[in-house]
């Protein structure tokens, strides 16, 4: 039976694209949702952007198919009709009829009334689902582009073996397994055999084998795995048949550090590529104290300062100094290292670089699918991130880009993913960080 759905603007504002996602039923927008929009499209944000793709489709829809009110062919056999609802608020008294949000409920509601179908509000908003729970209203969240983080696959599988195979793969440094185990391509497996010995590696799926890893005994920029998870990620970062590498786990795991020493190990000391770019957005916790002065390079000063205080430690701290590696002062004015935020990356053609999007769990889905796709011929790129740590108010744990990525991508030859779950920065920070 189709189904009436009623769609919010923060539905329009995450995905141009959603009008199109909804088969064959018929989709409704609320004039009020075309005001909220227009408020938008003149911001230089992501969200401006999504506002005039928004603009831009109905307006096509308009031209070639007829009038919005009377409902235009869309999808698979749906219709889309821009809805106005009756003048007199049934619900003047309980809510504020001066409210955006109160509106849309309206007509959304007035839609219901009027309809022998099923009627869904959609929306990515919680309150708003829960208030039209409450007038009886069926909501539902936009689920197109939502990951269950809590079946997020961690990038890792045990696959127990006898001493006689184990010992063969710490002997030739791969073992070949059958189609039984289900891998996929770059999967880190961990060989267990008797007398819980263990032997790391990943799987090739090209050539069906499980290889022992790259990570180097002496580590990389003087710092070494400090337990599986991160061996594992550290031999994703150092290959550069695996392109794209998502590293998700809590405060503490290592995730930006262990990728600035494998992108300074492979820029500067190896030269494998030609720059390593070090991005991450501009997004404050918690109230923003408002304009900074100076320069751009002086504004951007306190949010790239996480960056540094790892590439310091790196350079310094580290090991770097010792092994005769310069600072990155004299790295950033050689153009080996360049930290930028991801404001200026729109347009942007990135060729044969080590590419790092740190704190990636703040950026939506269409974000994360832009920064990506500026990767050019030879590049390799890192997204970093903890999907319970967001500070952006449109996007949650499981509808952030980072997380949308690293479930959607799993599985290619060309995409690595780790979730890393041990902290290793200080006991005090595993204690905030499981506790708090």
């Amino acid at each position: 039976m189709k189904k009436n759905y009623v769609l919010d603007t923060n539905v329009l504002l995450h995905d141009p694209q959603s009008i199109f996602k909804f088969e064959d039923n018929d989709l409704f927008l609320p004039i009020y949702v075309i005001e909220e929009i227009d408020q938008f499209k003149r911001d230089a944000s992501e969200r401006g952007r999504n506002a005039r793709t928004v603009v831009r489709l109905l307006d096509g829809l308009r031209e070639r198919n007829g009038r919005l009110s009377d409902g235009v062919p869309i999808g698979d056999g749906g219709t889309l009709r821009v809805f106005v609802p009756a003048r007199k608020s049934t619900f003047s008294i309980a809510l504020n009829p001066g409210s955006g949000d109160h509106a849309i409920l309206q007509t959304a509601i007035d839609l219901r009334d009027s309809s022998d179908r099923p009627t869904i509000f959609i929306t990515m908003d919680v309150s708003l689902r829960i208030r039209a729970d409450a007038l009886g209203l069926t909501s539902q969240a936009y689920e197109h582009q939502t990951v269950d983080v809590d079946a997020l696959d961690p990038g890792v599988i045990e696959v127990p073996v006898d001493a006689e195979r184990l010992q063969r793969f710490f002997s030739e440094g791969q073992l070949e397994l059958d189609e039984s185990h289900h891998l996929v391509a770059n999967v880190s497996v961990m060989l267990r055999g008797p007398n819980d010995r263990t032997g790391l590696g990943r799987y090739d799926a090209a050539k069906r084998v499980v290889r022992a890893l790259l990570t180097p005994r002496e580590g990389i920029v003087g710092i070494r795995p400090r337990n599986r998870e991160q061996a594992f990620a550290m031999d994703l970062l150092l290959d550069d048949n695996v392109r794209l590498v998502t590293l998700l786990g809590m405060a503490g795991t290592g995730k930006t550090l262990l990728a600035l020493a494998a992108g300074l190990q492979r820029v500067v000391e190896e030269g494998a590529y030609s720059r390593l770019l070090v991005s991450r957005p501009v997004m404050p916790l918690g109230r923003d104290i408002g304009f900074l002065p100076g320069s751009v390079d002086d504004k951007l000063g306190p949010w790239m300062q996480p960056l540094y205080d790892n590439l310091e430690f790196l350079l310094v701290g580290g090991g770097g100094r010792r092994r005769g590696m310069r600072g990155f002062e004299e790295l950033l004015d050689s153009g080996q290292l360049q930290v930028e935020p991801l404001t200026y990356i729109r347009g942007r053609s990135l060729p044969q670089q080590f590419v790092i999007v740190d704190e990636a769990q703040n950026l939506t889905p269409h974000e994360v699918k832009t920064v990506i796709t500026r990767c050019g011929e030879g590049t390799k790129i890192i997204l970093t991130g903890d999907p319970f740590q967001i500070d952006n108010p449109y996007v949650d744990a499981s509808s952030n880009g980072l997380t949308v990525a690293a479930d959607r991508l799993k599985g290619d030859p060309l995409v690595g993913h780790m979730l890393l779950t041990k902290g290793e920065r200080s006991p005090l920070s595993n204690l905030a960080a499981n506790k708090l």
